[in-house]
């Protein structure tokens, strides 16, 4: 049915239909066939995630940029949000059960975790940078989320993560994931990271078995840097 020539959509209706175009243009044709993960995209509203007069480009197949005023900068810092396509496959790859407690490295907004949640036990998410501690915050307060904690802490340092986790994500990309990271994972439990440098990024899962390590790389992506982590080191001659 067409509406009537002096009425447009509602704020709602037009938020509803580009999440719906984001899930059947960009998530869904990425191998995506996990119907829970493609509902939980389609219904839970990223553009309440993204900083203020970037509602509209919340839906875009790109890194959106969250703090300042100088995009690139802020992506170049870890600043960002990922693409939704890749959130949404890294929601389908860790099979996230109903009992389990999810270590989340870089807050960034408060999307990722905000998802997870909907699937998890308990989510804690560490930020680096206040002002992002400040607004992830807010946006899962404003979504009535209760299960997760945003804590600010560097991520990289291991030492100071107590416990140990059914599931580890890395929300940016990192040139090796420290062994002392892994040492937090619980039996049974799985690590995701974007592992390597540009060109080429592999996202790699690993999951810990009877007390061994197994790894496994299904796709390749290019994603910001997550801050704190250690990087190549430099050839000297």
């Amino acid at each position: 049915m067409s509406l009537p020539l002096n009425m447009s959509p509602s704020t709602d209706d037009k938020y509803r239909a580009a999440r719906y175009n984001m899930v059947e243009q960009q998530v869904r044709p990425w191998s995506l066939g996990d119907e829970q993960v493609l509902e939980l995209i389609g219904t839970l509203r990223r553009e309440e995630f993204v900083p203020d007069g970037l509602q509209d480009m919340a839906f875009m197949d790109i890194q959106l940029p969250l703090l300042g005023d100088d995009g690139e900068e802020a992506i170049a810092n870890g600043h960002c949000m990922l693409p939704p396509r890749v959130e949404a496959r890294v929601l389908q790859d860790l099979k996230l059960q109903a009992h389990e407690n999810v270590l989340e490295i870089g807050t960034g907004s408060g999307y990722m975790a905000a998802l997870m949640s909907r699937l998890a036990k308990q989510v804690t998410s560490l930020e680096i940078e206040p002002a992002l501690v400040e607004l992830a915050r807010a946006n899962l307060h404003r979504a009535q989320i209760k299960n997760v904690d945003v804590v600010l802490e560097d991520g990289s340092n291991a030492q100071a993560i107590g416990g140990s986790y059914d599931v580890i994500v890395l929300s940016s990309s990192v040139y090796e994931v420290p062994a002392a990271l892994l040492d937090k994972l619980k039996e049974g439990g799985r690590l995701i990271a974007f592992v390597g440098t540009e060109p080429m990024m592999r996202t790699t899962v690993y999951t810990r078995t009877q007390g061994r390590l197994t790894i496994s790389q299904p796709w390749d992506t290019v994603v910001a840097r997550l801050k704190g982590f250690a990087e190549a080191p430099r050839f000297k001659f």
